[in-house]
């Protein structure tokens, strides 16, 4: 089975159709696309001059883009002649391997009624879990490159691994090189951009099922007889390596033929378990895992497999993560002393130059060593050292020159002289693209860059990296790979940058040359995108301005230009110094030199950003102070006299610090905080405390003789005698209840129990009508207060009279748990009777 590169096809009546309505002002086009196929047809240019519709019948729907899904007919119409100009075009495929075993050539005849347009295809590619599909560009191959490299033939693959973690961009890629086969596990995309008029080259590569692997990628590299050399790069090269993850690429190396590894770029995360580490396994060899920091194997024979195996990184520091750019360089071997290069003809390599198309480059090509047998020719004359030149076209030999023995000197002029010939935005600073048989990146010594502005013109350069770090020869060195050196056009040095630091943007008056080389041993390497960002501006208020940004607890060094020489006399310098709101800048002078001025003063002044008032003014004379805290973004301006003898040099540091008011306003916040909670509390337990005490003062027990209490403020009926507790005691003093009314008595005698019971309930009768003289008289109308009410009989026991009979009745029986006493009426003074509870 077989499917078209776009995945659609156009009906022929779609194609008389589109070309009879290819009038002014309009074109349409009609065609049908394949199952899992979809267009999406979309403006990538601003402006409202052109539209794409979607006509199905009468109805006509018009927008910026469109949506095409697989399996029908489609009329799209565009409202102006030419929509090329304003839409692109992006065809994808699905392709479901999961249920099949699937072989498929991608690079079918694809339509042309789309040619015109900027086209990108997808091929989303779906196998089993833990098996790979397995993309063969064997037919022609592929070269490994970085955006926004430009491919030669004009089309640039880019593949994505997508797995459970997140998608992973194995690279991107040019037609035409040594990279045959790219296996990815389980789920994965192909894209594929080719400009407008540009027919694809066929066939592209095919699809099938490959062997269960046990990384989540595997490149295949086969490199051909002779001298040759690849660059490969890590996947999300730039940006880290995923997190814990293993990646192989496989080089099949020639017979007779030495391979040699060279790490040019690498970053370093900050791991929380296991290491980073790089494995090489050769047949019947045992795996070698090296650093990233250790040599790596060079003149080596046969095919060897590259593992790059990551750790588990911190993913809550500052480091960059994980990524390596390297260079894998193939040279024939020697055979008894003879070096053999092509059939072991001779050690020449012999190559064309063309630079006609370059405009202000240069590349000077010498030997390392003088007394080397490498013998370097052009055009036929045999030289110790060439230059070649933009404009021409040079045949370049090298006779027994390996890579070590070279060195190349790239000049690039870039600048205008009048205003009307500058470029309108900004300019990248690259490694130029040069023969491959130089063996670069490994021989570039040095790139420079030389910039032009016209009179009273400045430059302004921001560094790819984002910021920039100042070098202070002699003695430091520079953790990066590569190091930056900026001077003015007379060669008066201005400073020397490593890649990551404080300083984000330098400006310089007039022209300026950029040097960029290696930091190490090894060399520059096109796997730097950029180095600098070039703007051409109108003239600037100082000769040099830069823009600082320091990171907490990371000190920022500041040093005039040319230091730790004398700073150009008669100039300025400012830095403009970014200072977090919640921070403030100590500002540190670790050492100053003054001259002895002939003309005018040196100045060192301190100004707040937005303000023209200084908060700290020195000359040559005055004495300054070490130290200086400004509380927020500032100037930093310094300016030189024209000594009469010494020089003038500032070295100083600014270190931010947390402000102290930050710290105190926090101190406050809390105890603020802590003392409200602590007042609701207080507030809250007072109105809960008052209002208990009103309600018990109120609370005014009124005795009912039906045998219930009830207490003001209860809303609900009081329990039942049966149910509550109310005529239980715990104990009661006889003598100050009954004490009153015994003294009236005409009894008198010993108790009857001798002594208190407690737990004792005995049954009051209540009053005779006839002992009313120990009740008081009270107004009918006045309320019951304190008055007493016998209870109501329960359930009356026998009751003993002292020397009287039952002719009364029975006595009523209290149901009170304490000692009471029973009263009844007889002739004379009854004595109660007293029973113990059991």
């Amino acid at each position: 089975m077989q499917l078209s590169a776009s995945g659609y096809t156009l009906l022929l009546s779609g194609v008389s159709l589109w070309l009879d309505l290819c009038v002014a002002g309009s074109r349409s086009m009609t065609f049908s696309t394949h199952a899992g196929t979809a267009v999406h047809v979309v403006r990538k240019v601003s402006g409202l001059t052109c539209s794409v519709c979607t006509v199905k019948g009468i109805d006509r729907n018009c927008s910026s883009s469109v949506n095409l899904l697989g399996g029908r007919s489609f009329t799209v119409e565009f409202t102006c002649s030419r929509p090329e100009d304003f839409f692109a075009v992006e065809i994808t495929q699905v392709i479901d391997c999961a249920n099949t075993s699937c072989k498929l050539d991608i690079g079918q005849k694809e339509p042309l009624f789309f040619l015109e347009f900027n086209r990108t295809f997808r091929w989303e590619v779906t196998v089993l879990p833990f098996q790979t599909f397995c993309l063969d560009f064997s037919a022609g191959g592929l070269s490994q490159v970085l955006p926004p490299v430009v491919c030669k033939a004009a089309q640039t693959y880019k593949i994505v691994s997508q797995q459970k973690k997140g998608n992973t961009v194995i690279g991107t890629f040019c037609p035409d090189g040594i990279i045959s086969t790219i296996s990815i596990l389980h789920k994965g995309t192909v894209t594929l951009d080719v400009p407008g008029l540009k027919k694809l080259d066929q066939p592209l590569f095919s699809i099938s099922v490959g062997p269960k692997i046990k990384t989540f990628a595997q490149v295949q590299v086969m490199f051909p007889s002779g001298l040759s050399s690849s660059t490969f790069f890590s996947p999300n090269y730039p940006t880290s390596f995923p997190d814990d993850q293993l990646m192989m690429w496989d080089f099949q190396i020639p017979p007779k033929h030495n391979s040699t590894v060279n790490f040019l770029n690498h970053t370093s995360p900050q791991c929380l378990q296991k290491e980073v580490m790089v494995e090489y396994r050769r047949e019947s060899e045992f795996t070698v895992g090296k650093k990233l920091t250790d040599p790596q194997p060079a003149q080596r024979q046969g095919n060897f497999s590259l593992y790059l195996r990551n750790c588990e990184m911190d993913k809550m520091s500052s480091s960059p993560g994980l990524s390596l750019a390297f260079q894998v360089s193939v040279t024939p071997a020697k055979i008894k002393g003879i070096n053999c290069v092509y059939l072991c003809l001779s050690f020449t390599v012999v190559c064309t130059v063309d630079l006609r198309n370059e405009v202000g480059l240069s590349l000077h090509i010498k030997k390392k060593n003088p007394k080397s047998a490498c013998k370097i020719g052009m055009n036929s004359i045999l030289q110790d050292e060439v230059t070649l030149l933009s404009g021409r076209l040079s045949n370049l030999s090298l006779q027994d020159c390996p890579e070590t023995e070279l060195s190349v000197t790239v000049n690039k002029t870039i600048g205008c002289r009048q205003w009307k010939d500058c470029p309108g935005g900004r300019v990248s600073l690259t490694v130029p693209a040069l023969p491959s048989c130089l063996w670069l990146p490994q021989t570039l010594g040095s790139l420079t860059w030389h910039l032009y502005t016209p009179e009273d013109g400045s430059l302004e350069l921001l560094p790819s990296s984002g910021s920039l770090q100042q070098l202070l020869p002699p003695g430091d060195s520079c953790n990066g790979s590569y190091l930056l050196h900026v001077a003015e056009d007379d060669r008066t040095s201005i400073a020397y940058y490593c890649p990551v630091g404080s300083i984000r943007k330098i400006q310089v008056q007039g022209n300026v040359s950029v040097t960029a080389a290696p930091a190490g041993n090894g060399g520059l390497s096109q796997a730097f995108e950029s180095f600098f960002d070039v703007s051409f501006l109108g003239e600037i208020s100082e000769n040099y301005i830069f823009s600082v940004s320091p990171q907490e607890g990371v000190p920022a060094l500041l040093a005039t230009p040319g230091w730790p020489g004398a700073m150009k006399a008669g100039t300025t310098v400012s830095w403009t110094v970014f200072v977090p709101p919640s921070d403030q800048a100590d500002l540190i002078f670790l050492n100053i030199s003054q001259p002895k001025c002939h003309s005018y003063h040196t100045d060192i002044k301190v100004q707040m950003l937005g303000s023209r008032e200084e908060i700290f003014s020195r000359r040559e004379d005055e004495e300054v102070e070490s130290k200086l805290s400004v509380p927020k973004s500032f100037h930093l301006n310094v300016s030189n006299c024209h000594p009469d003898h010494g020089r003038f040099s500032i070295l100083s540091q600014v270190v931010l610090q947390k402000t102290p008011g930050s710290f105190l306003s926090i101190i406050v916040g809390v105890v603020g905080a802590l003392l409200l909670l602590a007042l609701t509390a207080l507030a809250v337990i007072c109105v809960v405390t008052r209002k208990r005490k009103r309600q018990i003062s109120h609370q005014v027990s009124i005795y009912n003789p039906n045998g219930n209490a009830f207490f003001p403020g209860h809303s609900l009926f009081p329990k039942s005698r049966a149910d509550n507790e109310s005529h239980v005691y715990a104990t009661i003093d006889d003598t100050m209840v009954y004490g009153h009314l015994l003294q009236d008595l005409e009894y008198s005698g010993p108790g009857c129990c001798g002594e208190l019971q407690k737990d004792t309930s005995q049954t009051l009768t209540g009053f005779h009508p006839k002992d009313s003289a120990f009740i008081k008289e009270m107004p009918l109308d006045a309320p019951e207060v304190d008055v007493y009410r016998p209870f109501v009989p329960l359930l009356p026991p026998p009751m003993r009279m002292r020397g009287g009979d039952d002719s009364h009745g029975p006595a009523v029986q209290s149901v009170v748990d304490n000692e009471l006493h029973t009263l009844t009426k007889d002739k004379d003074v009854l004595e109660p009777e007293c029973e113990e509870t059991k």
